[in-house]
């Protein structure tokens, strides 16, 4: 067993109301460290959680938070340089780093690391292969990017052997522009799939794959890599620089190269159903409340990396039996009226494509609404401005919002909501540009019907579209 660094240290986190950082901030605390931070627009449910912890959060950035002075200041990959907060630290030498060193410190320590990275399907993966740890009594730590339904926290610190780490290939601190992941000690590498993202931080394809490159060369002799078959890049990375030779590739269908596959799967209202293979040997049909064929993935993915932990196939089966999900992923808010109300995270062309695909097959028949706030870094430029027309147009009936930070975009860089409702239009399928977030709500309760699925993909808060559609259809 690990032992927990030593607690009672006064720790402060800049950018504390971010998803991470406020898990970390989380941890720390159950540590028994003393933990305060700041930050900006703060909104649920993170203000919640750290509310909930007794973890004080100050309002805006000021040098005067800083007294009494800490120990230890941690500062998010949102923080700039220019930051009063982050100027003070430097001038009064206050020690700080990275919240990728501060897991690695606190969290990791010499435990097995199990890092989850990929352009998609990260958040999902993690959170499933903590909680078949969990459920099968091995008491991993973990840090995951999202709230796992059924757990009060999205972190642990844990006295088992393992922790899980969601791996993101962003950068990691304004005084270190290296990938997250580089920090996290993988011995057990995930790689989900490989595509550009980020684009405000990588210039092409081959930049994300150095970053990736960076992550494969951290595995040790002994590591292990799990890999979908699919993610091309990823092998190809594995095959030029990797030091170990264990790896296990999976595929959803019986594939050349996979040596984890599944004999059969169907997704239906339920969930899925699925029979995984490994090296020819069956480990018997599994079902578990997810959606779709990338989940089917994802599950693959899990069971690769648990490989490592020695479970059984009863284990896995019980744990994947018994997973609640993620919130922001499919997530059934609400169903005023017998309208559903699903909030998703997806702003990547992919996320949505798959995430639309599993959203018929957990409701079939019925009619699809997508709602989309073009609020990450990549989705405000007209990176994907074509892909984004084949995925949204698996709706039946699209609304694509504004956000209020486009404009900070260059116009000949900027995402063009309206273009895309028109190219969604040409295709067939009902679309329009609605910029405003109360008429987005009340289109959507004077049209929408008994039946009908309203899927809100954003990752963030949509100016409150959720309550607002909730509040308006339950009238």
């Amino acid at each position: 067993m690990v032992a927990i660094p030593t607690v009672g240290k006064n720790i402060y986190l800049i950018g504390i109301c971010g998803t991470g950082v406020g898990a970390l901030a989380g941890l720390l605390k159950a540590q028994g460290h003393d933990v305060r931070g700041s930050d900006v627009h703060a909104y649920p449910p993170m203000s919640d959680k750290l509310r909930e912890w007794g973890v004080p959060v100050l309002e805006g950035f000021d040098a005067t938070h800083l007294a009494p002075r800490p120990d230890l200041v941690i500062i998010g990959n949102v923080v700039r340089a220019s930051n009063v907060e982050a100027v003070a630290v430097r001038e009064q030498g206050i020690p700080h780093m990275s919240m990728p060193q501060a897991i690695a410190e606190f969290g990791i320590g010499q435990k097995h690391s199990i890092v989850i990275a990929g352009t998609h399907g990260k958040t999902t993966t993690s959170a499933l292969t903590a909680h078949v740890l969990m459920h099968a009594g091995r008491d991993p730590g973990y840090l995951v990017g999202g709230a796992l339904v059924g757990y009060s926290e999205s972190f642990r610190a844990g006295t088992g052997d393992f922790f899980v780490i969601e791996g993101d290939e962003y950068d990691t601190a304004y005084f270190d522009k290296g990938p997250k992941f580089l920090h996290y000690r993988a011995r057990t590498a995930v790689i989900t799939s490989l595509e550009f993202d980020h684009a405000d931080i990588f210039a092409d394809i081959a930049a994300v794959e150095k970053a990736f490159a960076g992550l494969v060369s951290t595995v040790p002799a002994d590591g292990h890599f799990v890999v979908w078959h699919g993610a091309e890049r990823a092998r190809r990375l594995i095959r030029e620089g990797a030091k170990t030779t264990r790896v296990t590739t999976y595929a959803t269908r019986k594939s050349e190269g996979a040596n984890l596959w599944l004999e059969s799967f169907t997704s239906g209202p339920r969930g899925l159903t699925f029979t995984p293979v490994y090296e020819g040997k069956s480990l018997g049909e599994m079902t578990l409340p997810l959606w779709g064929e990338f989940s089917a993935a994802n599950v693959l993915a899990v069971i690769g990396a648990l490989r490592d932990a020695g479970l059984t196939a009863d284990e896995l089966r019980a744990g994947f039996a018994s997973f609640a999900g993620v919130r922001r992923r499919l997530e059934l808010r609400a169903e005023p009226g017998g309208v559903a109300i699903v909030d998703d995270f997806a702003h990547h062309p992919t996320a949505v494509d798959v995430t639309l695909e599993a959203a018929r097959t957990r409701w079939p028949g019925r009619r699809i609404w997508a709602l989309f706030e073009p609020r990450s870094a990549t989705s405000r430029r007209n990176v994907f401005q074509r892909e984004f027309v084949p995925a949204f147009a698996k709706a039946d009936r699209v609304i694509i919002g504004s956000h209020e930070r486009l404009s900070e975009i260059a116009a000949a860089e900027r995402f063009d909501p309206q273009q895309l409702a028109h190219d969604i239009m040409a295709r067939g399928v009902a679309a329009r540009f609605v910029e405003d977030v109360d008429a987005i709500a009340d289109i959507v309760a004077a049209e929408a019907k008994a039946g009908d699925v309203v899927m809100v993909f954003s990752n963030g808060a949509f100016g409150g579209l959720h309550e607002k559609l909730i509040a308006r259809l339950s009238k």
